[in-house]
This record gives structure tokens, C-alpha cells and sequence, in this order.
């Protein structure tokens, strides 16, 4: 991981109350102007105009009129005056937000592209010492482990090991690939990884993630998925506020095979608008965003293909149900993958 000491400064002065500026603005002078104007034009037409026989009365009418005609266009002058310095400081105010947001937005990018060679194992030593210094507990996850057990296949693989490797899939001696080094990682821990851990007290979570990311496929979806929750909690957007509709198996299915447009539309089942706007905002403005997006986007629909292969609809159920799955279906109806 890349020096904190070499990090781009992070302007932290929106968490703290800023003093507005007390200077006049200048569509403050030029109320300021159209204010003596206008009772320059009210005192010359009083003057010229003298009072006129009226009598000695008091007209309580004549007085509010006069005091409406006089007045009024002042006020009006000022509330315009006012509109137009908090809409100023509203600029200010979101011009350092989003200078904020690309200095963290850089930050964390620098860090991961600077420590990328070793984000694998250091992850897996840190899940090692979460392990190690929870073993007083094992009894009582041995018990919540055999329930989820029951009725699962644990052995099954959710990627067939024997398919084809990527092109620049570098391989060891004798032609042994680096995934035939580990068994690979079954469809319960492949699922559970991919829905990462609840809690920091989540074990059987943290166990089927580190799991997970001994398998050199599922690693990299794994680590795709992680960036975008990332980057999208920056903008408040959580999966667990999310409530999808649920797709049936079989149009995920479809999608697999390379059906776009109506039949795979249910996988766009999202249908939180602020989400939605936020998302697309950033795909549009935020050029490391975007990439980020559509390397997820590819590393899910390449690894799922392999998943569906050997997957049954319970499997594939749960997938759907996962954070990953729905960081998925929300990215791909903002980029228009399922059309």
C-alpha cells in the first residue's frame, strides 16, 4: 500500500461549518442601487407633485397605498437580492464537495493501483488472524455451520475447474495452471464470498471469502465487485437499501446465453430513482468510475457464464440474491446492458 505521506491533501472543511462572506456581492450593489433609485423617484414625484386638496382627514386607505407603492418594490429588490447570494453559495458549497470527492475519489484509487500485486495476500493473512483469534467460538459456528449445510452439495464446484483458461492466464511448469494448486471453490462459498461478510463477527463469512479468493477466477470478480461497492457507498449507495425485483432463474439463464433485450429485462429489477440518477450521473462525469463499472460488469458476466453451466435454479436464486448480484443489475440497467 502506497505512503499516506505522499497522498493528495483531502480538503476536510466539509465537515465543519464554513463562515459565509460578509463582502457584497454584486447583485447585493445592485439592489443596493435600485433601492436609493427607487426613493429617489418616489422623493421627486412627493415633491413636484405637492399634496393636493385631499382634507383634513386621515385616510387610512391612502396611507397603505402609499406605503405598498413605496416599499413594496423595495422588498422585491431584496428578496431577488437574497435568491441570488444563497444560490451563489450553494455553487461555492458544491464546487468544494465535489473537490473533495475527487481527492478521496483519487486517493483511494492511487492506493489500490500501487498495492494491487498485493491485495490477495494480504487480505488473506488478515482473514488468518480474524480466524486464529475467534477460536473460542467454534463450537457455536460449527452448530450454524451444519445448518446451512443441510440439503447443499459444499464439494460441488461453482466454476468447472476443467474450463478453458484466459489468454494471458500465465501457467506454471509442465503446464500446470495456478488454479489446479488449490481445489476450487465450491458453489456455497462461492455464493457467500460474493454477498461478502454481514459483520465484523460474520466468520463463516470471512472463511468462505478467503476461500473464495484462493480460486484465481472467483478472486477477480471478487475484487471488481469490492471496488464498485466502493466507489457507489461514496455516494451513500448501499446494497442493503436496495430491493430489487427478483428475476427467475431462467432469464438469468438466458442472459448467460447471450439473450439481451425484453426477455432479460427483469435483470434490471431496480428501482430506486436517487440510485439510479446518482449512478448514471457518475458514469457520465467520473471517467475512473466508469471504468471501474465495466471492468466489473465483464468480470461478472464472464464468470457467471462458467458458474451457469453447472449451477441449479436454487443456485442461481441465491446468486440473484447476493450484493454482488444486485450492484449488477443496478450497473447493467444504467448502462443499458440488458437491452
Amino acid at each position: 500500500m502506497a505512503d499516506r505521506k505522499n497522498d493528495p491533501p483531502i480538503d476536510l472543511g466539509i465537515y465543519s461549518k464554513r463562515s459565509v462572506s460578509r463582502s457584497f456581492s454584486a447583485a447585493e450593489m445592485a439592489a443596493i442601487a435600485l433601492s436609493l433609485g427607487w426613493f429617489l423617484i418616489v422623493g421627486l414625484f412627493y415633491f413636484f407633485a405637492g399634496t393636493g386638496e385631499t382634507g383634513l382627514g386621515f385616510d387610512p386607505l391612502n396611507f397603505i397605498m402609499v406605503l405598498l407603492v413605496i416599499f413594496m418594490p423595495v422588498a422585491l429588490i431584496w428578496v431577488g437580492a437574497a435568491a441570488a447570494r444563497s444560490a451563489r453559495i450553494m455553487r461555492e458549497e458544491s464546487a468544494r464537495l465535489q473537490s473533495a470527492i475527487d481527492a478521496m475519489r483519487h486517493t483511494y484509487v492511487t492506493q489500490a493501483q500501487s498495492g494491487n500485486m498485493f491485495i490477495q495476500p494480504a487480505m488473506e493473512r488478515k482473514l488468518d488472524q480474524i480466524v486464529a483469534a475467534q477460536k473460542n467460538t467454534a463450537h457455536s459456528i460449527a452448530t450454524f455451520a451444519s445448518r446451512r449445510d443441510q440439503g447443499e452439495t459444499p464439494n460441488k464446484p461453482a466454476i468447472d475447474p476443467a474450463a478453458p483458461a484466459p489468454e494471458n492466464q500465465t501457467s506454471l511448469e509442465l503446464g500446470t495452471r495456478a488454479e489446479d494448486i488449490s481445489p476450487p471453490v465450491s458453489v456455497a462459498d462461492f455464493i457467500r464470498a460474493l454477498h461478502f461478510p454481514e459483520t465484523a463477527e460474520d466468520d463463516e463469512g470471512f472463511r468462505a471469502l478467503r476461500r473464495a479468493l484462493r480460486d484465481r477466477k472467483t478472486a477477480r470478480l471478487v475484487q471488481a465487485s469490492q471496488d464498485v461497492l466502493t466507489l457507489l457507498a461514496a455516494d451513500g449507495i448501499y446494497m442493503d437499501d436496495l430491493s430489487p425485483d427478483r428475476a427467475r432463474p431462467e432469464v438469468w439463464r438466458k442472459f448467460a446465453k447471450g439473450e439481451r433485450g425484453r426477455g432479460v429485462a427483469a435483470l434490471g429489477g431496480i428501482r430506486d430513482r436517487s440510485s439510479l440518477a446518482l449512478a448514471s450521473g457518475r458514469m457520465r462525469q467520473d471517467p475512473i468510475f466508469r471504468d471501474a463499472v465495466h471492468h466489473f460488469l465483464r468480470q461478472f458476466d464472464k464468470t457467471f457464464v462458467e458458474f451457469e453451466a453447472t449451477a441449479s435454479d436454487a443456485d442461481v436464486s441465491k446468486l440473484g440474491d447476493t450484493r454482488t448480484a444486485r450492484a449488477f443489475m443496478l450497473l447493467g440497467r444504467v448502462t443499458g446492458t440488458f437491452d
